[in-house]
């Protein structure tokens, strides 16, 4: 109907909508959220949209790309230094990113495709629990590695409590976008489910850096009081590679700080959630820099004068002494004798 016959019908103005060939409808015939939103880009303004933008393709797509770049590192790395936990939960991670910004992508397309926004909820949401959780791996096989006995937490523990803090983090946020996504994004429970994961993951992710911290001030003052009777003194680069998961966690910390903020006010009356360019940065940049400094933070990167079985260090120790005493070969076949548990080593699986 033409605008003069839709206010002679008493439809309040405020509900009326003009479509592109000047027809007036009523704005209840469309509905612009959930699994069965009807709106497209030539009939409902971009302002009914939960984001109220069109996520910016080249944006996404380049991190789609920088993803995979990372994704290809991380599995080239894990097989060269043979991390396989560390590659596993980083290329689980760099997956989950690439699948929520393809979604990201569907948006541009369709702002108001449901499956598209979900897909990017739950994916470009729950990446970063596996970078957690390769880290969480990596520094309780570190403490073990260099001073277990300084840590106000045994080492194993590192894994198995943050490990399954992680996997609680992951289920709820899993099961936030689930609610939401049969409710047409609605339910309240779905949101406060993925609020609960978001919050679990900061406190986890807090404590966690405590206990970090606490470990590295002891560690720093006990090679400062026993300098070399330590049993592995920390190297230049083991320095860069404690500072590398330093800095992803931190990183990591700060998304997911963003994140609660952004879902405090639920889907659809957040000022956050409407922001692409707070996205980007606090989202998009601030995780992308995290995987970047665990190339430095890769266990492989800290220890690669390490064979995972010990050998290697046998082997460098058994020359050196070879050198050193003019008896060297005597010397050379008892240290090439000695069990490889007798020298520090490092290995990225899971303590037992």
């Amino acid at each position: 109907m033409d605008y003069e016959t839709a206010m002679k019908s008493g439809i309040n103005p405020e509900y009326l909508h003009e479509l592109p060939n000047g027809t007036w409808v009523h704005r209840g015939m469309f509905q612009s959220f959930g699994p069965g939103a009807n709106c497209t880009l030539d009939l409902c303004p971009i302002e009914w949209t939960i984001y109220q933008y069109r996520p910016s393709l080249p944006a996404n797509i380049t991190f789609m790309a920088l993803y995979a770049i990372a994704l290809g590192i991380h599995v080239y790395l894990g097989v060269r230094w043979r991390s396989w936990w560390f590659m596993a939960f980083m290329a689980i991670g760099c997956l989950y990113a690439i699948i929520g910004y393809s979604g990201r992508v569907v948006l541009w397309k369709n702002p108001w495709n449901f499956g598209g926004f979900m897909l990017q909820m739950i994916c470009v949401t729950g990446g970063p629990v596996f970078y957690t959780a390769a880290i969480y791996v990596t520094l309780s096989r570190a403490i073990q590695f260099f001073a277990a006995e300084i840590s106000r937490l045994p080492a194993k523990m590192f894994y198995w409590i943050f490990i399954s803090a992680d996997i609680t983090c992951l289920v709820l946020q899993a099961a936030g976008g689930a609610l939401s996504s049969s409710s047409r994004g609605a339910s309240q429970t779905g949101i406060d489910l993925a609020m609960a994961g978001l919050i679990l993951q900061v406190i986890v992710l807090v404590i966690f850096c405590g206990f970090f911290a606490d470990y590295m001030i002891r560690f720093a003052q006990l090679q400062r009081n026993r300098g070399s009777s330590l049993k592995a003194a920390i190297t230049t680069r083991q320095q860069l590679f404690f500072g590398g998961l330093a800095s992803a966690i931190l990183l990591i910390l700060v998304r997911c700080i963003y994140r609660v903020d952004e879902l405090s006010q639920g889907y659809s009356n957040s000022d956050k959630i409407t922001d692409e360019g707070l996205f980007i940065g606090l989202e998009g940049v601030m995780v992308y820099l995290a995987v970047c400094c665990l190339f430095i933070g890769h266990p492989g990167f800290g220890f690669q004068h390490v064979d995972l079985n010990g050998r290697r260090r046998v082997n460098q120790d058994a020359e050196a002494i070879s050198m050193e005493y003019s008896g060297g070969q005597t010397a050379s076949k008892q240290l090439l004798s000695t069990p490889a548990h007798s020298t520090p080593t490092y290995s990225d699986q899971p303590l037992s």
